[in-house]
């Protein structure tokens, strides 16, 4: 009896202190889960202000490119934050949207003139009519129609109208499809560069290098369809031409790999890298103004190309100088800086040499090549 007394007293006794463990622990779990809550709050308020936007001063050294512009940096960002910051306002936000909408232009240009010259690509445009109408069937303009009609006008062009007329067969398309690719590669990777380039060093050193790509591509492949047309029944010049300028594209690009050369302390020698390739053209564009100088055509295939040369060369000042945001440093952190300048102007430039190419298309679909 004595003993099963003593093994109930020590039962009473653990009851009390197991109850109370219990509780505790029970307490202690309502505790961690909110302590658990309180910490996800924290580190959300945390990543919150991880990604905010910071000053110039605040910037990784590999991110210091314009001291002129002091605020609304995105810096060392998530890709998916970066890349939904299109979305959102900060000092690249124009510089992104800008050469985005220049690539859309190119690309509408582009199927604009496969449509003309490849009936297949008409055909799948007007059967796009069909669900864009019934989209827009409440609005005045029916956008269907439009892009039908503009198929049915693309496929009649006047050019090679009169070249079946002539007999003269069309000619190739090839060095016209070069530029427009060309010109929407160089605009889409400058894009990319201003959109992702904040994410981290290795990225924005790759993007900063595919951006100078670009650009080198583009003054390239500006040359082919005036030298392949005007000298297209001259396949040497083409050659000689051609050869010159893509050996000089290629040298670029390669000085240009070098990560030093990526630093903002040599914005002007890369530049001047550029020009020195863009004024390359001097040369075969005297040696074709002296071969055609009686062709009617002349003074507008000039002008288009003058106005080419002009926005170019204006952007790059802007681009070298930094004006205005040179003159009051903040004021132009947002919206109207150099480079916001600079990109328009290349857009501008790029929608000249465009224009220079249709008639440099059309002059040779209609006059083909004197039998030898």
């Amino acid at each position: 009896m004595d003993q099963e007394s003593e093994g109930t007293t020590v039962v009473l006794q653990e009851a009390p202190a197991l109850a109370m463990e219990e509780t505790t622990a029970k307490q202690g779990g309502g505790g961690k889960k909110r302590r658990s809550k309180q910490q996800r709050r924290s580190e959300g308020r945390k990543a919150r202000r991880e990604y905010r936007l910071v000053s110039y001063a605040e910037l990784p050294e590999y991110m210091k490119e314009n001291e002129f512009i002091l605020n609304h940096y995105r810096s060392e960002w998530p890709l998916l934050h970066a890349f939904l910051s299109v979305f959102s306002w900060h000092n690249e936000t124009i510089n992104i949207w800008t050469h985005l909408v220049g690539f859309m232009v190119f690309l509408g240009l582009t199927v604009w003139h496969l449509a003309q010259y490849f009936p297949q690509v008409a055909h799948l445009i007007g059967h796009l009519s069909w669900p864009i109408s019934k989209v827009a069937e409440n609005v005045s303009s029916n956008i269907g129609d439009v892009i039908s009609g503009a198929a049915s006008f693309m496929q009649a062009s006047p050019g090679l109208a009169m070249a079946a007329a002539a007999g003269v067969g069309p000619t190739t398309r090839w060095p016209f499809f070069v530029f427009l690719a060309g010109a929407m590669f160089c605009l889409l990777s400058s894009c990319a560069c201003h959109l992702l380039s904040c994410h981290s060093h290795r990225l924005n050193l790759f993007l900063i290098r595919l951006d100078y790509t670009g650009i080198a591509v583009m003054i390239v492949v500006s040359f082919f369809p005036p030298i392949y047309y005007i000298f297209q029944c001259e396949p040497r010049w083409q050659l000689v031409y051609l050869s010159a300028i893509s050996l000089a594209g290629a040298a670029t690009v390669y000085a240009l790999m070098s990560p030093r050369l990526s630093a903002g302390k040599y914005r002007a020698y890369r530049a001047l890298l550029f020009v020195g390739m863009g004024l390359s053209g001097v040369v075969p564009a005297v040696h074709a103004a002296a071969v055609n100088w009686h062709e009617p055509r002349r003074n507008v295939t000039l002008a288009y190309e003058g106005a080419m040369a002009a926005s170019y060369l204006t952007g790059t000042v802007f681009y070298l100088t930094r004006v205005p945001e040179r003159w009051r440093p903040g004021m132009f952190d947002l919206c109207g800086q150099s480079h916001q300048i600079f990109h328009l102007l290349v857009i501008a430039g790029a929608l000249a040499h465009y224009g220079a190419a249709i008639v440099f298309l059309r002059v040779r679909d209609e006059m083909g090549c004197p039998a030898r």
